[in-house]
């Protein structure tokens, strides 16, 4: 049986008429840049999230840049990153002038370590990113108090966490905000690039609305050096459409990794652990082996998909070999970006998919003892 990693395809056939009619009614209103469409999608997101406000903009990048300059931030700062995270979440400090101080991952998690925080903050410490990788929130309480005792900003960073929850509360807006995206493998995908910002902070939420469209808030007054990074009413339509199915979805990608949990247990894989605190929505399903290639060869021989979901550390990375982050640095993100690798992952996936990808696992480990 073949079973791809992801298949983009399966959400919008399942909702294909409601879809095709939703943007066949964008394109026949006129109206191409942001608008009632937009408007209409961040209400609704908002409501969602548990957040007062969302601002719909260009992509998740773009999330968190515009957040991190609406808090403020520039040349001189720094901001604490996880050093075992998507790259893009380093990308948008430096975007803004500031430095990624990473902290290393919890075990098992693979979420930043909340007890490393504090050795990290400086007198030039201005922010801290927690990242819900994978889809499984960040434990956030001790994060933001550690954050509130030293005056700084957590910008959560939601882009694989549409969804879920933190001690019963929907990430959206227990820290100062969260940055999303909605790339279309995401939980809750677009049709290209997207984005968004949740708080609950008015004055935030306006600043990034200005930043977003060229500085402006009134139609050619100009108050900052802003932006054109604003949301397509198309992809804000369609975003809405299936924000309608997303807990359904987000409950189907749960009985998966449930499967998995259960029938991968005699398999020699390493599999993720659930913080207590946490609901995750498994954005992906990581696991863990040292021997991954072998793995991923096996599985890609009985036509089962699998992705890295990360090759190289952020502090590997070329990008940022001026930081002086060498090799060594950062073990526990570094055993994991050479170990983890993910198993296909998407709501539209039935259990006989599910039970060939965990017999393709179980028999590589009986070939290999």
């Amino acid at each position: 049986m073949k079973v791809p990693f992801l298949d983009l395809r399966a959400s919008y056939l399942e909702l294909k008429a409601e879809l095709d009619e939703t943007i066949v009614r964008v394109l026949d209103s006129g109206w191409y840049v942001l608008g009632e469409e937009v408007d209409k999608f961040e209400a609704n997101y908002a409501a969602y999230s548990e957040a007062a406000h969302c601002v719909g903009v260009g992509n998740g990048l773009e999330a968190i840049r515009l957040a991190l300059l609406a808090m403020g931030l520039g040349p001189g700062d720094e901001v604490i990153v996880p050093s075992n995270t998507y790259i893009a979440t380093w990308l948008a400090v430096s975007q803004c002038g500031a430095t990624p101080v990473p902290v290393e991952p919890a075990t098992g998690t693979f979420n930043i370590d909340p007890s490393k925080i504090e050795e990290a903050i400086t007198s030039k410490t201005r922010a801290v990113i927690p990242v819900h990788l994978y889809g499984q929130p960040a434990d956030l309480d001790p994060i933001i108090a550690v954050a509130r005792r030293y005056g700084i900003f957590v910008l959560e960073d939601g882009a694989q966490a549409h969804g879920a929850r933190y001690k019963g509360r929907r990430i959206g807006a227990h820290g100062d905000a969260v940055a999303w995206s909605f790339y279309p493998g995401k939980n809750l995908g677009a049709f290209g690039d997207a984005g968004a910002v949740t708080t609950d902070d008015p004055d935030l939420a306006r600043r990034i609305r200005v930043l977003r469209n060229y500085g402006s808030e009134r139609k050619y007054v100009n108050e900052v050096r802003g932006f054109n990074s604003r949301l397509d009413p198309i992809q804000a339509a369609a975003l809405g459409v299936k924000l309608k199915y997303l807990d359904r979805w987000n409950q189907a990608r749960r009985a998966i990794a449930q499967q998995y949990l259960s029938g991968l247990a005699s398999s020699s894989l390493v599999l993720p652990k659930v913080d207590t605190n946490a609901e995750p929505v498994w954005h992906v399903f990581a696991v863990q082996s040292e021997d991954r290639n072998v793995f991923q060869v096996e599985l890609a021989k009985s036509g089962i998909g699998t992705l890295i979901h990360y090759p190289i550390a952020p502090h590997l990375q070329e990008a940022y070999l001026d930081l002086g982050h060498g090799k060594g640095s950062f073990p526990l993100s570094e055993k994991i970006h050479d170990s983890v690798f993910s198993l296909p992952m998407y709501p539209q996936m039935d259990s006989e998919q599910v039970d060939a990808v965990i017999a393709a696992c179980v028999a590589v480990k009986h070939r290999s003892a």
